[in-house]
């Protein structure tokens, strides 16, 4: 199998994060197909970042 041919095979393989259990998805542009997370999930990721920058 050629060198090109092995790139091939994976470039269709794409991780589903919809359906993961931290993602907390409240809704998802119908265009772009981006996953928009609920309020509860925004808040937790910034305050994570902000634990995470005092140290």
């Amino acid at each position: 199998m050629k060198n090109k041919d092995k790139r091939n095979k994976f470039t269709n393989l794409t991780e589903s994060h919809e359906t993961a259990a931290w993602a907390d998805i409240e809704s998802v542009f119908d265009e772009t197909n981006v996953s928009i997370p609920s309020e509860r999930a925004t808040r937790e990721a910034k305050e994570w970042v902000d634990d995470e920058n005092q140290k």
